[in-house]
């Protein structure tokens, strides 16, 4: 793919970068990112990776703008309360870069779906706010040996770990299995700081412009937490555990299932 000179000059600041140059662009235009979840994650996350020139992004999302979504959720407009949150997104994308191709897909990933959706992709990004979706996005994520983003934000804390399939520790090495219902608080009902999802929601896009350039360090075998309240990032090293019961030494997940939902709490300690 030869870049034509409207693109020189749009990604030139990328270009001048000795990690990415006129080749490493073209990689990006070249890529396929998905997004599940255009929530208070997924919208910074897709707005950069947009403005990155990523070639083609796809959208998981079966809800609608709510008013309460303005406050973090930075793609959706007041004009767009009530309408689907997938075609909002992609209206934004399209207007800012013409380059990108976006995939929507106005649906809830289940088991029955998410894996003919996301063998397209080069790179998942998890920007849902259940433990039953990303247990499921992990479990995916692993059969079909995609890379992907976990990350999560409560009050004002957020937390992020990178899994590359057979190579790192995957989510379920870390926090095993989804809470029981009705255990811990939804945003909704415990809060969270707007901003924060910037910040997480934007280290999910960099750690995928990472992986698809193939530069740098990724956030695999490793935990990064962030405290907005003290500005502190903390680093938590990893292992993959040898007796997780999906990539571990005697698996016993071997086939993907759906969970009951269960709101995300950011208090599990990794190995627990």
């Amino acid at each position: 793919m030869a870049l034509s000179e409207q693109q020189i000059e749009r990604y030139s600041r990328h270009i001048i970068l000795k990690e990415i140059g006129g080749a490493g662009q073209e990689k990006l235009l070249a890529s396929k990112v998905l997004i599940v979840g255009a929530g208070g994650l997924g919208a910074p996350a897709a707005l950069y990776l947009a403005a990155a020139g990523i070639g083609t992004l796809g959208i998981i999302d079966d809800d609608k703008v709510d008013l309460t979504n303005l406050q973090r959720q930075v793609i959706h407009f007041t004009p767009d309360v009530g309408v689907p949150k997938t075609e909002s997104a992609k209206a934004k994308i399209e207007t800012m870069n013409p380059d990108v191709t976006v995939k929507t897909y106005s649906l809830r990933a289940t088991a029955a779906n998410i894996s003919e959706i996301i063998r397209e992709y080069d790179f998942v990004i998890d920007g849902t706010d259940n433990f039953s979706s990303k247990f499921l996005i992990n479990d995916a994520c692993y059969f079909e040996k995609i890379p992907f983003s976990h990350a999560g934000i409560l009050r004002f804390f957020g937390q992020l770990i990178t899994v590359i399939p057979d190579a790192s520790a995957c989510y379920r090495c870390v926090f095993h299995s989804p809470p029981p219902a009705g255990v811990v608080p939804s945003c909704s009902q415990a809060g969270v700081l707007g901003v924060l999802a910037g910040v997480i929601g934007s280290l999910q896009a960099t750690e995928a412009i990472k992986y698809i350039l193939g530069v740098g360090d990724l956030l695999t075998d490793t935990l990064l937490t962030y405290d907005a309240l003290t500005m502190e990032f903390r680093s938590v090293k990893l292992n993959r555990n040898s007796r997780c019961a999906l990539c571990g030494d005697k698996p016993t997940i071997t086939e993907l299932k759906d969970a009951e939902q269960a709101v995300c709490d950011l208090k599990g300690s990794p190995n627990d």
